[in-house]
């Protein structure tokens, strides 16, 4: 659009509160909140910086959504920002990504580490380090038996497993312990997750001195390492929290800006105590590097992170009664809006409160170069970025059982929930199997079956040949998505034009490794799955023989459905009366 078309837009807008939308076709460009949409929007017909003048010549519509109150313009533009993630607005991504720590609301509560707790559940997180929460979990089930199991695994049991035998495990399943000793186990796992650091830190500590007088130094060291995760699990600085005046909860933020990424961390104290950190990142085009303009325009630095972050974060979640902040934020919508919440607003220069900004700087501080794996891939083979990566591997025995496995990384961390496997023909040929599970994930991408986003690269487990059947699938579905290979032997990272030799302790590489093993795991448990029940599951099975085991896994997928089946269902399969039906639903 030029000035004259943003004029004229303008002049048809209402003086009213409202949000608006710039557009380029279908694809919303940025959303906007306004006091006044018609002088707001008209101002864009003389853009105060490059960034937004480049946005309003791209843009060929504006729409507009009138809102009765200010505050509702506001969290209708949070919504419309989380919607549709707008290239030039400053973006909170989705802090769903970050695992969490749930005690399950069962009789026995299980505890386990998630990206996708359960609604009943006691939820403790989110945290950003996956490695220290698994070690802290892991020292947690050997201090105090806490199980791991799935409840298949828990229920019917009429001896202990293998936890139990390794001291993971006291084994509630076989009531090897009582359930209310149990339950006071659990609840000294939750008191450590609640900040109480001593509950697990003296028992390992004991542990690794008795550990040294008895010159086992290899155990010693071990128990050491983890009694420092231990202590440095809750963080430092809970000193600064022991009292916040008479605010029950106060947040503390703090923010660090590199390139057009940003950090923000967050720290939660509750009635004077330090219960809760954690931090966020922030896509923030033109965050830095621009001059300033009204904070519709984008803003800059700090000031526009700290707006965008406490709209979008806070429309979904309970309002703290203070925010102590690093600087002002600068947006009169988002000042008038928490004064009318009651939201108390410091930006601290002195004392214990300072202390406490300090701190979430330090926090946000540290996480700020996270990207540089991730940035240094993209840099190294030359595509825009390597944000979302998906790995591919294929597994068999000699042709039998073979599968594939399509793995996803979000910011150099697994994102299990994105998962997914493929059965795939038996042939003994591995570009044929690439070839195929390539093709499956191109055609659901191109058809739009596929829920997950497209990814900014893919990542082929093998070498040339891999990759060239990989390659091949994805021109012939006409998905326009970059691939390379890495081939295991000498850890080569092929592409289609070259080869790349990185030093081997270059983080990028580490990163492809890590998504390449983790392609090749999940790979070979799946074929392993297949593989072993096939042949032991359905084949000792009376009644069913090679025929039949072929036409139920061809009717019902696995044999865990198999397993699922009424007798009805397993009726309808050829070859399948009601005697072998029940026989197979009995040994199953």
């Amino acid at each position: 659009m030029n000035a004259d078309g943003v004029r004229e837009r303008a002049r048809s807008v209402p003086r009213e509160p409202g949000v608006y939308q710039f557009q380029e076709g279908e694809t919303t460009l940025y959303v906007g909140k306004a006091v006044d949409l018609r002088n707001r929007i008209g101002s864009y017909a003389d853009p105060r910086s490059a960034r937004i003048r480049r946005m309003v010549d791209r843009a060929d519509g504006i729409e507009i959504a009138v809102t009765d109150t200010e505050t509702q313009a506001l969290l209708l533009e949070a919504n419309l920002i989380k919607r549709h993630q707008p290239r030039y607005n400053v973006r909170l991504k989705d802090d769903k990504s970050y695992p969490m720590v749930q005690l399950t609301d069962h009789e026995a509560p299980r505890i386990e580490i998630t990206r996708d707790p359960a609604e009943s559940a006691t939820v403790f997180g989110p945290y950003t380090n996956k490695g220290q929460v698994e070690t802290v979990v892991k020292a947690l089930r050997e201090t105090y038996g806490v199980r791991g199991c799935s409840d298949h695994k828990y229920a019917g049991r009429d001896r202990p497993c293998l936890d139990y035998e390794m001291g993971l495990c006291t084994a509630p399943c076989t009531r090897e312990i009582d359930l209310e000793s149990y339950g006071e186990d659990v609840t000294a796992v939750e008191r450590f997750f609640e900040g109480e650091t001593g509950i697990l830190a003296d028992p390992l500590r004991r542990e690794m001195e008795a550990a040294a007088e008895d010159r086992n130094f290899e155990r010693a060291a071990n128990l050491r390492d983890r009694l420092e995760t231990v202590e440095a699990f809750h963080g430092a600085g809970g000193e600064a929290v022991q009292s916040v005046g008479d605010e029950r909860a106060v947040d503390v933020l703090g923010v660090a800006i590199e390139g057009e990424d940003a950090t923000v961390a967050r720290l939660r104290a509750e009635n004077g105590k330090l219960v809760d950190r954690d931090r966020h990142t922030m896509d923030a085009p033109g965050a830095a590097g621009f001059p300033a303009g009204h904070a519709d325009e984008g803003g800059e630095g700090v000031p526009a992170v700290l707006a965008a972050f406490i709209v979008q974060y806070y429309a979904e979640r309970d309002l703290p009664d203070a925010l102590l902040l690093p600087e002002r934020h600068g947006d009169d919508e988002v000042a008038a809006w928490l004064d009318a919440e009651g939201v108390a607003v410091r930006v601290p220069g002195a004392g214990r409160e300072a202390k406490l900004v300090e701190l979430a700087l330090k926090n946000a501080r540290r996480n700020v170069g996270g990207r540089d794996e991730c940035g240094m891939l993209a840099d190294a083979i030359g595509i825009d970025a390597a944000r979302r990566i998906e790995g591919f591997d294929v597994s068999h025995a000699q042709g039998k059982s073979a599968v594939g496995s399509n793995v996803t990384f979000v910011e150099g961390s697994a994102e299990k929930a994105d998962y997914r496997r493929k059965k795939l023909p038996d042939r003994n040929d591995d570009y044929d199997n690439m070839r195929a599970l390539v093709a499956w994930r191109a055609a659901r991408a191109v058809e739009g079956r596929d829920d997950r986003p497209d990814p900014d690269l893919l990542v082929i487990d093998g070498g040339e040949g891999q990759l060239g059947a990989a390659r091949d699938a994805l021109a012939e579905a006409g998905w326009d998505v970059p691939a390379i290979a890495l081939a295991k032997a000498e850890e080569r990272v092929i592409a289609p034009d070259r080869e790349y030799s990185w030093p081997s302790d270059a983080p990028h590489l580490h990163l492809l490794q890590r998504v390449r093993d983790e392609a090749h795991r999940f790979a070979v448990q799946y074929h392993q799955t297949i593989r072993d029940e096939v042949t032991t599951v359905l084949d000792d099975v009376p009644g069913v023989g090679p025929e039949t085991r072929k036409q139920l896994l061809g009717r019902f997928g696995s044999v865990e459905n198999v397993r699922e089946a009424s007798i009805e269902d397993l009726r309808s399969v050829e070859g399948i009366g009601e005697k072998t039906a029940e026989t197979i639903q009995s040994r199953l």
